[in-house]
């Protein structure tokens, strides 16, 4: 009898070392999105600007059918030549086209339209993300 409760135990108790794992996963999945912040530098100034700036114009249809152009509310009969007005000569404009789920698809077409045929090539259809 004495010789059982001398004898060492052969199985390693994994309960523990799970718990320490799930914890560990926990913090690092919290603390995962707060490194992609950056590193916080001051540059200092210049004159000429040396990175070519992309232009974007946002575009927002509501569902009341309205179209914005930034922050901007315009008629849809004169979003054509709003656009060619905030539009530079720079030939890498990029449109970015928000709409209401509930707009009709006719309506979001006409504004495709037209940004199309101020002969931008670039329009980006902006989305929200599936929740899980």
């Amino acid at each position: 009898m004495e010789n059982k409760s001398h004898r060492l135990m052969s199985e390693i108790n994994m309960v523990p070392f799970i718990d320490i794992v799930l914890v560990l996963l926990i913090i690092f999945m919290i603390s995962a999105p707060l490194m992609y912040r950056g590193i916080d530098i001051d540059l200092p100034q210049s004159s000429v600007n040396t990175i070519k700036q992309e232009q974007r114009i946002l575009l927002t249809v509501d569902r009341n059918h309205n179209v914005f152009v930034d922050d901007e509310m315009v008629p849809i009969n004169r979003l054509e030549s709003v656009i060619q007005k905030k539009r530079t000569s720079q030939s890498d404009t990029t449109v970015y086209l928000k709409a209401d789920r509930d707009v009709p698809y006719g309506t979001i077409i006409s504004v495709m339209d037209i940004v199309k045929s101020l002969g931008i090539d670039k329009l980006g259809m902006v989305t929200e993300p599936l929740k899980e």
